[in-house]
Order: C-alpha cells, then structure tokens, then sequence
C-alpha cells in the first residue's frame, strides 16, 4: 500500500467560513494530514483566534488566515488573488461558508431569502469559476462542498436554506461531470445536526432535541470532527475515482426523514 494516497503533504488548500465549528474542524483535520492550509472568514476576532489555535496545535505546519466576505463579488476576488499569489495554483478548495435565517416561507422578505442563496449557493459557484484555473495547475486536485441534509429531504430549517444546499448538491454534480477531463473532482458532503455555535440554541431545547434524537439511528448529535473526516477523505489521493458524490454525515438519519 502507497502511504501517500492517505496524506495531503504539501498540498494548498483554501477553506470558507474556516474560524469556527465544521470550518475549523476541516481546517485541523488537513493540516494533519500534511496539507497547508489557508482559511478565510468575516470576523477579524475569530479568524485570528483559529488562525492562533491551529499553528499552535501543528507548530510545524503552515496555516493562514484572511479576512473576508465571500458573499462580495469583490472580496471574492481578493481572496482568490491571495491565493494566486502563493505562486503554486491550488490543490484543494472547501465551499464551507454559509448561514441560514429558519422562519415559515411566507414570512421571509425578499433580501432575506436572496441573502441566503448568496451565502450558501451564488458564492460557492463563483469561487469554484474562480479557483478553476488555480486547480487545474495540477494533474489532481478536489473541490468539497459542504451541503446539507435540508438538501436531501424536508427538514425544520426553512425551504429557503432547503433550496440553496439542494442547488448545491446539483452543482457539485454538474460541476464534476464538467470538470472531470481537467483533473478536478468535485463531491459534497451533507451533515445532520453536529454540535457547532449555531446549532446550541436549537439543541438547548431538550423536547427538540428529543425529537432530533429520535430520528437519529446512531442517538447522538454529530461533532464538526465527522463532517471534516468525511471532507479530508474526499480530498485524499485514495478517494481519486470519487466525483460528484455526496456523502450524508448524518448518523443515519436520511433513513428515517424528520
């Protein structure tokens, strides 16, 4: 067996929303793989935190951080340059950012529905236009999305959010089949609830929690390590025949619906 199908040494890879939760778990789980890694997010205070944690953690290794907005088209692109200014294209790209306002559909104005595809949908495809010519640098490299469940089947976290990571799953697959004869493999991973910042206040709820819970053939709440297990798996050299995939991370619960 070739070690090196299970490691990412020396790759580059870029992370969205990389500060906290799921992001930060990815962010660690490709450093200790070998990868270098580079993370970008909104806030300043956070970014820096994570930034601060993780060269800690693999003082060896080779972390950094920017500040930004990948809803800005303009922002965007400064975080593309960045990387582009590494001089060495880009072997892996992590579409993480994202964010969710649940209220019933006819409650929604129309800024914050719209606002929710940008984070979730509009910015993962540009940034995946963007990084293409980076990626294509080298023979093999990897886009994951990060996608949920509410993609896969009705969930309590607004049809808004439902329909973005939806359109994502289609366009992790479009963009595989697309990008397959350039060397990018693109796949997706689709969480259930897992213990982050923005899941507490729901799982607060013991009744709700109950409910979750009891939907969930594994009976406990994921952690942001199994969504970022799943992600490195993607990105490795061993999963080299995997594209336009998505992987459920959800302790079965696709099985049974909510």
């Amino acid at each position: 067996m070739n070690p090196n199908r299970w490691r990412l040494d020396g790759q580059l890879a870029l992370i969205t929303g990389g500060s906290a939760g799921i992001g930060r778990a990815i962010a660690r789980e490709l450093l200790g793989l070998g990868a270098r890694v580079l993370i970008v997010a909104r806030d300043p205070d956070a970014l820096e935190s994570a930034r601060d944690e993780l060269a800690e953690e693999f003082p060896d290794g080779d972390v950094r951080g920017l500040v930004g907005d990948v809803v800005d088209e303009e922002q965007r692109r400064e975080v593309l340059d960045w990387v582009e200014d590494h001089g060495e294209g880009l072997n892996i790209l992590v579409n993480n950012a994202g964010g969710n306002l649940s209220k019933p559909s006819t409650d929604y104005t129309e800024d914050e529905w719209r606002e929710i595809f940008e984070v979730n949908l509009f910015s993962a495809f540009e940034l995946s236009r963007y990084a293409h010519p980076l990626l294509t640098q080298h023979a093999s490299s990897s886009i994951v999305n990060v996608g949920s469940v509410s993609g896969l089947t009705h969930v309590r976290s607004g049809a808004p959010y439902g329909m973005s990571k939806a359109a994502m799953h289609q366009m992790t697959k479009n963009l595989a089949v697309e990008w397959a004869e350039d060397g990018v493999r693109v796949n997706a991973v689709a969480p259930w609830y897992i213990r982050t910042r923005r899941t507490s206040d729901k799982l607060a709820d013991p009744d709700y929690l109950d409910e979750v819970l009891m939907r969930t053939p594994i009976g406990r709440i994921g952690e942001p390590e199994e969504v970022a297990a799943a992600v490195a798996f993607l990105c490795l050299p061993a999963a080299s025949y995997i594209t336009g995939e998505c992987i459920a991370v959800d302790g079965g619960f696709l099985r049974y619906g909510f």
